[in-house]
C-alpha cells in the first residue's frame, strides 16, 4: 500500500477513514450509487466507519426505505458475531423487554469484492450519535442540554444496557459513537429530504503524483460522512445502543475489548480479565459525560496516568490491588504527578455537581454505583435505574 505522500493532497485523506485499509482483507471500496444484494440496496452517502467497518446510507428498494449499510472488513466478516447477538437480542425481546433502545438489524448478506468477501449487514436508520450532538453545544452558560433531557438520556442508556444483560449479552463498547438518537420518520423521507438533513455528499478523487493507476482495491474517491447539520434536534427522540461488533455473551468473554482508552474499565488494567460490568463502567463514563461535556479521564497511551485519575474518583483503590498499582507507578516516568494526582477525583467530582443544575444531582450517586473499582461492587443496569427513579420520585 502506497504512503498517502504519493497521492495528490487532500483533506479528506486526513479526516476520513484510513485509506491504507482498503486492501486485501480490508475495507471493501464503495462509489455513490453502488448497489448490494442484488440490486435492492443503493449507496447515497456515508454515515461514518470504525476500525473493522465502513457505514453507508442506503436505500432499500424493494422495502421503498432507508436503511444503514454496514460493510465490515474482509478479514473480520467470517469471525463477526454482530448478527448472532442481534438474532438473540431479537429472541429475548419476544419473552422480555423490549428492545427499543438497541439497533435493530434487519438484513444480513456476503458481498465478494476487490479485497475479500464481506459481511454487510443492514440495519435501521438512526439518527446522528450522542457524540456527534454533544459536540454542538459548547457547555456554555446558555448553550447546554436541559436537565431533564440529560437525565432521559441517562436512563435510556441504563434501559438498553439492561434489557442486553437480561438476555445474557455485554455490549462490550459503549461510548459516544455508539450511542445514537433515533429520527422520527427518517426512514421514510423523500430522498431530497434526507439529503437535506444529512447534508449532500461531498468527495474528493484520489489521484496519484505520478499519473500511475490506483493500486487494486482502493475506491476512486473518497466521500466525507454525512454532518447531519440540518438534523432538527427534537428532545422527545430516543437513544438507542449500536454496533454489536464487540458484544459477546456472559460466560464466553472475548480476550480483549477495543474500547476508547479514556473508557478503559479498571479491571482490564488490574485483573487482566472481564465481563458484562465492563458496560457499568462505560455508562458511569457516558452519563458523566452528558452533564459536563467531557468524559471524567482523558487517555493520551499512558495507562498509569489514566488509573492515577480514577483512584479517588469515587472510591480509594481496593487494597488488593495497591502492590500492582505502585509498581505501575513507580515504572512510569510521571511517577510525581501520579502520586499528586491520587486521592483528589472524588472532592473534584463533588464540586462539580454543585456547579450543575440541582436537578441533575440525581445522576450523581448513579454515577458512583456504576464507577466502582471492583466489578462486583458496582450497580447493575437495573439497580442503577431503580436508584434514578427513586432518587427522582
Amino acid at each position: 500500500m502506497a504512503d498517502l505522500s504519493v497521492y495528490k493532497p487532500r483533506n479528506l485523506l486526513y479526516t476520513q477513514e484510513p485509506i491504507r485499509r482498503y486492501r486485501s482483507d480490508g475495507y471493501h471500496p464503495v462509489c455513490l450509487g453502488d448497489t448490494f444484494n442484488n440490486g435492492r440496496y443503493k449507496i447515497y452517502h456515508k454515515l461514518g466507519w470504525g476500525g473493522h467497518a465502513t457505514v453507508w446510507l442506503a436505500n432499500d428498494t424493494k422495502d421503498n426505505k432507508w436503511v444503514a449499510l454496514k460493510i465490515m472488513a474482509a478479514a473480520v466478516s467470517k469471525e463477526s458475531t454482530e448478527v448472532h447477538n442481534s438474532q438473540l437480542l431479537q429472541r429475548a425481546s419476544e419473552t422480555g423487554p423490549s428492545t427499543k433502545h438497541v439497533v435493530q438489524v434487519l438484513d444480513s448478506f456476503m458481498n465478494q469484492g476487490p479485497n475479500g468477501g464481506h459481511r454487510c449487514i443492514v440495519l435501521e436508520l438512526l439518527g446522528p450519535s450522542v457524540g456527534k450532538v454533544m459536540s454542538l453545544y459548547t457547555w456554555a452558560e446558555d448553550d447546554t442540554p436541559k436537565p431533564d433531557l440529560i437525565v432521559r438520556m441517562a436512563e435510556q442508556v441504563l434501559e438498553g444496557l439492561q434489557f442486553m444483560h437480561h438476555a445474557g449479552i455485554a455490549h462490550g463498547d459503549i461510548s459516544a459513537g455508539n450511542i445514537a438518537f433515533r429520527s422520527t420518520n427518517l426512514s421514510e423521507a423523500t430522498t431530497e429530504r434526507i439529503l437535506e438533513i444529512l447534508g449532500e455528499p461531498y468527495f474528493e478523487e484520489l489521484e496519484r503524483l505520478d499519473g500511475k493507476p490506483l493500486d487494486y482495491g482502493l475506491p476512486k474517491y473518497i466521500v466525507e460522512a454525512a454532518d447531519w447539520d440540518k438534523w432538527l434536534f427534537e428532545e422527545k427522540e430516543d437513544l438507542c445502543i449500536l454496533d454489536l461488533g464487540e458484544a459477546f455473551i456472559e460466560g464466553s468473554e472475548t480476550e480483549r475489548l477495543a474500547q476508547p482508552g479514556a473508557l478503559q474499565a479498571p479491571e482490564t488494567f488490574f485483573i487482566g480479565r472481564f465481563d458484562h460490568t465492563v458496560d457499568l463502567w462505560s455508562a458511569g463514563c457516558m452519563i458523566y459525560s452528558f452533564v459536563f461535556g467531557l468524559f471524567p479521564f482523558w487517555h493520551l497511551g499512558n495507562d498509569e496516568v489514566l488509573v492515577a485519575q480514577m483512584i479517588g474518583f469515587v472510591e480509594a483503590l481496593p487494597e488488593e490491588w495497591r502492590e500492582q498499582w505502585l509498581e505501575m507507578r513507580d515504572k512510569s516516568k510521571h511517577h510525581k504527578s501520579l502520586a499528586e494526582t491520587e486521592g483528589i477525583q472524588n472532592a473534584e467530582l463533588e464540586k462539580k455537581f454543585n456547579t450543575v443544575d440541582p436537578t441533575l444531582a440525581v445522576l450523581l450517586p448513579v454515577i458512583r454505583g456504576l464507577m466502582r473499582f471492583r466489578p462486583s461492587d458496582r450497580l447493575s443496569a437495573s439497580e442503577a435505574l431503580n436508584l434514578l427513579r427513586n432518587t427522582q420520585a
